[in-house]
């Protein structure tokens, strides 16, 4: 799908936005913490369901070195269907874009929902490096290997007309939860995921989740890294699996969540709340520092 990707050209330019005409400082201001490295994926930018003003909060309050865009950043499924890109999904794409400029490394890894990016891998636009996959090594010395994880869904890989179905189904599914938290908002009860509840009670999905998990680490362990961080499936998750760890970052359609790493190289599993001054991020998982 190159003509979604060439629509993105004028927001890959090298124009000043409106921050670019600030002085920006070195450090991060008061309320701010500098991470090594940021891993995001799954946005979904061109939905609906995308969480974009969530999303630049959390970008915000999160400056690092290096960030990683570990596929389905843009939903190129959705957007052949039926064009939605509102302004805060522009700001999005500003907002990467201008940390490329302030001298951030930002990785972009497609995944399946922005497949038709693989056509530019080893490209740069606007300062975004455009890679099939690639390895971080932490502060610490580990080699973790990152890859969008599409490769290893069997449905992705050997019938792709029920991932386009199930792709339908899951934004039938946000669309209804959407309609449900408004609901849920007006009782002053806190956002609950449909979605994330069918996926828990359904065994199936469990199995499906797990074999994921397995084939992944499996695969970074078998190329010799000491990990692996990826996305897809939107299950935020960090443990070991046969020695080897295994991250999921997540995503931003419905759990609003992260991976970072600390400046000593200590990676640690984030999920954004926003508000109406400043969002707080909490403590999903991190690892055990001996």
């Amino acid at each position: 799908m190159r003509a979604a990707f060439d629509a993105l050209g004028p927001w890959m330019s090298d124009a000043l936005g409106p921050e670019d005409t600030m002085a920006q400082p070195s450090a991060p201001t008061a309320g701010q913490r500098q991470y090594r490295a940021v891993f995001i994926s799954d946005l979904h930018l061109g939905t609906p369901g995308c969480q974009a003003e969530a999303l630049l909060d959390f970008l915000k309050h999160h400056p690092s070195d290096y960030l990683y865009l570990v596929g389905d950043i843009v939903d190129g499924w959705q957007l052949r269907r039926r064009w939605f890109w509102p302004q805060a999904h522009n700001d999005v794409v500003q907002k990467l874009l201008r940390r490329a400029r302030k001298g951030c490394r930002v990785v972009f890894v497609p995944g399946n929902h922005d497949e038709f990016a693989r056509a530019f891998v080893g490209h740069s636009f606007g300062g975004i490096e455009v890679a099939s996959d690639t390895v971080h090594t932490t502060a610490d010395g580990r080699h973790l290997w990152v890859t969008h994880g599409d490769h290893f869904d069997g449905v992705i890989q050997c019938a792709k007309w029920l991932a386009y179905l199930g792709d339908n189904l899951y934004e039938f599914t946000l669309k209804l939860n959407r309609h449900l938290n408004t609901l849920r908002a007006r009782m002053g009860l806190p956002y609950w995921s449909l979605s994330a509840y069918l996926k828990g009670k359904v065994k199936t999905a469990l199995n499906y989740v797990t074999d994921f998990e397995v084939a992944v680490a499996a695969e970074a362990r078998r190329r010799g890294h000491d990990g692996v961080v990826c996305g897809h499936i939107h299950r935020a998750e960090m443990r070991e699996i046969g020695g080897t760890l295994y991250c999921n970052d997540g995503d931003w359609v419905e759990s609003r969540t992260a991976l970072v790493e600390h400046l000593d190289g200590q990676l640690e599993l984030l999920q954004w709340h926003p508000s109406a001054g400043s969002g707080t991020a909490s403590r999903i998982a991190a690892e055990v520092v001996a």
